[in-house]
């Protein structure tokens, strides 16, 4: 507890005057210079409540104490009041630069100086104890933010389990070869990582953009649904198979709402959103409500250009794989449909990016 009001003088009558008028109520310590004070601040800082401060005196007078005082932080502790004959304007100035709290001119007026070396200490113990509770509140915050931090972590890791488990299960169909999702996952960030940079209006932070990466890999996951008979199917398919094979989209969207309590809101949506529309087109001509530019989730339009080029430059059942050159120039000309513009834009700033993507997976 702070309780000690530390007198510092160099005149024995000061001191004891002042002594008189607080030690009814406070401890007094008494210091006759400045070497002296500091001296005893050093080992009893959490004691003193207040200083009374002269400012001529011997070996350290009281401008460098406060000097000192200053250096150490010792100002915001406890109020100092100087206490002096001294009093010059610019060594006025000085005192308050150096942060003392009041500065009271000699002869004293007993009654005058105790009230306001009194009012003092009861302010500077108010907003200690404010600081007090602001920093144990500021730490409670940082403990619960910490906290909330570590739930958020745990529920990314577990959205990502949940996607990763059902992407498994495309993947363990055969239905793609077992780097698709993975090609596509990669797609998908640097194109979303160009278009946030360059379209700012699309609002793609850096956690939307995990977040689509992540969902990405449950494009296609309708297609568990769709019989081997004609998911498999290595001719040609008929009209009525090629509209069952399209069914694929609202079959994924559908799963993805069977188990919308397993996971959080924001992946579910986006998933969702990715499963649905990731084969409609900027033009309309898409599936399947047949959706028209930005009438498509920003994802979807993402996921799309990363599937499309992904199934040009690999090899199928029922085709072969062209070359990455072939695969750009088929996408930019609209030979696989039309997409949003300004994803061509940044489609062709990373054109180079999909291709060592590309020649770093065929070649692992």
């Amino acid at each position: 507890m702070r309780n000690k009001i530390l007198i510092v003088d160099d005149s024995k009558f000061n001191r004891r005057m002042l002594r008189d008028e607080f030690e009814a109520d406070y401890e007094i310590v008494e210091a006759e210079n400045g070497l002296e004070a500091l001296s005893y601040m050093e080992k009893n800082l959490e004691d003193i409540c207040a200083v009374l401060l002269d400012i001529v005196m011997p070996e350290m007078d009281g401008i460098q104490l406060l000097k000192k005082m200053n250096e150490k932080n010792y100002m915001n502790t406890f109020p100092v009041i100087v206490i002096t004959s001294e009093h010059p304007i610019g060594v006025v100035e000085e005192c308050f630069d150096y942060g003392i709290s009041d500065f009271i001119r000699k002869p004293i007026n007993p009654v005058m100086i105790r009230r306001r070396v009194i009012k003092l200490i009861n302010l500077f113990v108010q907003k200690n104890e404010f600081k007090a509770r602001v920093e144990q509140q500021t730490k409670t915050v940082r403990n619960q933010y910490a906290l909330l931090q570590k739930q958020a972590e745990k529920l990314r890791k577990s959205n990502e389990s949940i996607i990763d488990a059902l992407g498994t299960i495309v993947e363990y169909r055969n239905l793609e070869d077992n780097h698709h999702i993975k090609r596509v996952k990669q797609f998908v960030r640097i194109l979303a990582e160009e278009l946030a940079k360059e379209y700012p209006e699309y609002e793609l932070d850096k956690e939307k953009i995990d977040i689509i990466v992540a969902t990405s890999a449950l494009h296609d996951l309708g297609k568990i649904s769709i019989p081997d008979a004609i998911l498999l199917k290595p001719g040609k398919l008929t009209d009525m198979e090629f509209d069952y094979v399209k069914s694929h989209t609202i079959r994924g969207a559908e799963a993805l709402e069977n188990v919308d309590d397993l996971w959080d809101e924001e992946y579910r949506k986006y998933a969702r959103d990715i499963c649905m529309y990731h084969h409609e087109k900027w033009d309309g001509s898409g599936y399947p409500e047949k959706l028209k530019e930005d009438e498509i989730p920003i994802a979807a339009q993402i996921v799309s250009v990363a599937d499309c080029y992904d199934a040009l430059v690999t090899e199928k059942e029922y085709k072969k794989a062209f070359s990455v050159d072939l695969a750009f120039q088929m996408i930019i000309r609209g030979d696989c449909g039309m997409f949003n513009p300004k994803l061509m834009e940044c489609f062709r700033d990373v054109r180079r990016d999909f291709e060592e993507v590309f020649q770093k997976m065929n070649d692992d």
